[in-house]
């Protein structure tokens, strides 16, 4: 599709892309419907929880452990272990039913919200390894390169917060992938995504420089300005300046807000605790969940919380120790997540936050190592061929199962969702159409889904 140059500059010049003036169109025509999300918070266990040991229950598995998995199944191809060669792992978790859902005892917090859950038990893609399965989740393709779902989401609504980014990173520590899952992308550089920390300085070098007053730095921020507004006149293509203008601006305004946002002491003692914050335990993660209500609360559109780091075995990669591995992280993010639930609801803001549980893939039915004698030792290897995820709020309607793996939960059977169909349905229910939410770059226009995705799975979590 060719260009008109004066057109191509007044989007550049602007900030809007093509995405957005889609995305106006759209959302001017659902407007009356009502039940589109508005914000997005994702909530992004890194390493990869084991759907079998949490929202996916195989009875199977306890009824043939220890015996190599049947032909029948076929093979795969795993990162550390050979699949037909390893035995088949039980699980000791204990799972109760609510209605349709069966949640495991690692999460009895969360289940007493199951009647807003949707969980999707046949998520799936090709990346086994964790850089590539972090990219498909975060990115929706398996190299670096591409903006990520938060980029996308903003380019394509916005912002309705003034004085805040519009996208923004919390993190536990490193990411196995690195920042590039955060990442604009070839997006315009205004579009990527900032990190908050929950303790310290919110935001880095956010603060006003010592003996600077407000006036002074007002007139100094004008005078570069109008410098920068005559550089960018000739470089209208250069996005990196033209978000570094808008990043001076924005920074300005945040040195008023952040620190209000940071500041919790005018949260009551009873919102705290729902949130865990009165136990060591799930202090941090909950601190940053309470944060991601107040982030949304004022507007700001993609917040993302990560649990886990990428050192040591500090996040949900159960190799060694499964069971243990998913009982400490279970600890110190479930009660976090049942209270960031109950809150936004408390607050009429559930209906138009949609909040999205899982991890770049799942686990798989067999061990790394002897089923036999492994003891507290048995671990699973990366699954991406059938793994859970669940979503709440957003106009989803709760209390439903959607899709499943097969017998030993090794691969999506019924109505598989691959992560462009997940992507697709996620824009949906911001009110985004996929296929048109596009962005030129080197010769060809780009979307979140590439030329794939389907927005069935939108349809059922809304329950039509």
């Amino acid at each position: 599709m060719s260009i008109d140059p004066n057109r191509r500059q007044f989007l550049t010049r602007s900030g809007m892309g093509f995405g957005a003036l889609a995305a106006n169109a759209i959302l001017a025509g659902q407007s009356a419907r009502g039940g589109t999300a508005k914000s997005v918070i994702s909530l992004f266990m890194h390493g990869g929880p084991s759907h079998l040991d949490t929202f996916d229950p195989k009875p199977l598995l306890n009824k043939m452990h220890g015996q190599r998995v049947p032909d029948s199944f076929g093979d795969v191809r795993l990162q550390f272990s050979t699949f037909k060669e390893r035995p088949i792992l039980g699980s000791s978790r204990k799972f109760t039913r609510h209605g349709e859902l069966e949640i495991s005892d690692l999460f009895p917090h969360v289940a007493k919200h199951a009647g807003k859950l949707a969980v999707i038990r046949s998520m799936h893609h090709d990346g086994f390894t964790h850089t590539a399965a972090l990219n498909w989740l975060n990115n929706g393709w398996p190299r670096l390169g591409r903006p990520s779902v938060g980029s996308w989401v903003v380019y394509g609504l916005g912002s309705e917060a003034k004085d805040l980014p519009a996208f923004v990173v919390m993190l536990e520590g490193g990411i196995k992938s690195g920042p590039p899952v955060y990442s604009s992308g070839f997006l315009p550089a205004t579009y990527q995504a900032t990190t908050l920390r929950s303790s310290g300085a919110p935001i880095l070098y956010a603060n006003r420089a010592e003996g600077v007053t407000e006036s002074a730095q007002r007139d100094m921020l004008e005078a570069l300005r109008w410098f920068n507004d005559k550089h960018q006149a000739a470089r209208a293509d250069d996005t990196d300046l033209a978000a570094r203008i808008k990043a001076y601006e924005l920074a300005f305004k945040m040195q008023i807000a952040v620190p209000e946002l940071a500041d919790l002491s005018k949260e009551t003692a009873a919102t705290k605790a729902l949130y865990g914050m009165d136990n060591a335990t799930t202090q941090e993660f909950g601190t940053r969940c309470l944060m991601a209500r107040r982030l949304v609360e004022r507007g700001v559109r993609f917040v993302q919380l990560w649990s886990g780091t990428s050192t040591g075995e500090g996040d949900w990669d159960g190799h060694k120790g499964c069971e243990k591995n998913h009982e400490k992280q279970a600890a110190k993010t479930d009660k976090c997540v049942a209270g960031l639930l109950a809150d936004l609801e408390s607050r009429g803001l559930l209906e138009e936050t949609l909040v999205i549980w899982g991890g770049e893939f799942g686990r798989t039915p067999t061990s790394d190592g002897n089923a036999n004698g492994g003891g507290d030792n048995l671990g699973r290897d990366h699954n991406p061929y059938g793994f859970s995820i669940w979503m709440a709020g957003g106009g989803v309607k709760g209390g439903q199962v959607i899709g499943a793996t097969d017998e030993i939960g090794l691969r999506a059977v019924r109505d598989p969702v691959h992560v462009h169909d997940l992507h697709a349905s996620v824009l949906a229910l911001l009110g985004l159409d996929h296929e048109r939410l596009t962005f030129p770059f080197q010769g060809r226009d780009f979307r979140l889904t590439d030329v794939h995705g389907s927005t069935a799975l939108a349809a059922k979590l809304r329950g039509a």
